[in-house]
């Protein structure tokens, strides 16, 4: 499709076609171009009388914008937040949410996410002479069909269907109920168990050291979720994989739920879903992930905790997380 702006061979043409008392449409028909485009340019230009090619060119190329420097190029000290918060792994929209909490008296220290794309975009094709970190946390140029590496399935022995998991779970209203998966490695053959808070968005993640046996996963998950206060482990939701198959020896050691989404219906705990593709940018398919340390995966963890979310209206998970073990009487995360 073409663009807007007109060529010079183009009014030539317009010039040569108003002399003939062809119409907007004739001409339009002949350029290719909407008659709306034909009219707007004839009447910017006086007319249908006073018409020129050469006159019109010149009024086209004098009211052409100029180029105005870019915000993240005449404001040092914001330029220096977002290039912060792309190190920290941000993405722009979580930078320019959080930007107005962090500098609530500074109306200079705003920028839009896509002004922040447009920056790091521009600098990839070398116009943009800042120093911004390019770290668009995805890695890649354009976005490609999300697979999940394949898991054996099979029926679950008296598992729960999400169906019957309680509406108060569904409206993120009370805390407590999680979601969980496993990522998988090179080959299929190493893992690392992911839990997400769903109210909080907080992000425990698990070592699972050798193969992923139900009995071996059970007990891992379970003395991970032993760290949290009780009203903070009231239910998991899972998918039918098998390592989940020990649910029960698991709801036993925690007093915790466990319920299993439909099959093929990632969706149904879609933020883990999400939360496991933020996790590819420290742990790419491919990689082998039974060389990781508990520490390390905390580590990864409190990356994740410390970024500000949209959806809790820029606060971070650590935050919220930590408000909520405040007015609990307990004390907050580090």
């Amino acid at each position: 499709m073409r663009g807007v702006e007109l060529h010079a061979d183009e009014r030539e043409i317009i010039s040569r076609e108003l002399s003939k008392n062809q119409s907007c449409r004739a001409i339009g028909r002949l350029l290719g171009r909407d008659h709306t485009v034909i009219s707007r340019e004839i009447k910017r230009n006086g007319g249908r009388e006073p018409y020129r090619a050469v006159a019109a060119q010149s009024r086209a190329s004098s009211c052409r914008a100029r180029p105005k420097p870019r915000l993240l190029e005449s404001n040092p000290a914001l330029h220096d937040e977002v290039n912060e918060g792309l190190m920290k792994g941000w993405s722009p929209r979580q930078i320019s949410i959080r930007l107005p909490m962090d500098f609530p008296g500074d109306d200079t220290m705003r920028v839009s996410d896509e002004t922040i794309y447009q920056s790091l975009y521009l600098q990839a094709r070398g116009e943009l002479r800042t120093q911004l970190t390019i770290a668009l946390r995805q890695g890649r140029a354009r976005r490609v069909p999300r697979t999940r590496p394949a898991v054996a399935r099979g029926t679950i022995k008296d598992m729960v269907n999400i169906s019957e998991r309680p509406p108060v779970v569904e409206d993120r209203a009370v805390p407590g109920a999680w979601e969980g998966d496993l990522i998988l490695g090179k080959g299929n053959k190493s893992q690392i168990a992911t839990l997400v808070e769903r109210a909080t968005r907080y992000v425990m993640l698990v070592r699972i050291p050798y193969d992923r046996t139900a009995e071996r996963v059970a007990v891992l998950l379970a003395r991970k979720m032993a760290t949290l206060p009780e009203f903070m482990r009231t239910s998991i939701t899972w998918d039918q994989g098998k390592e989940m198959a020990a649910h029960a020896q698991f709801t036993v050691k925690t007093g915790i739920d466990v319920y299993f989404c439909d099959p093929h219906s990632p969706w149904q705990r879609g933020t883990n879903e999400n939360t496991n593709g933020l996790l590819r940018q420290y742990f790419p398919k491919g990689t082998d992930l039974s060389g990781y340390t508990q520490a390390e995966l905390d580590a990864v963890a409190d990356e994740l905790n410390d970024r500000p979310r949209e959806t809790l209206d820029g606060f971070k998970p650590t935050e919220v997380f930590n408000k909520l073990l405040i007015e609990a009487g307990g004390a907050p995360t580090a």
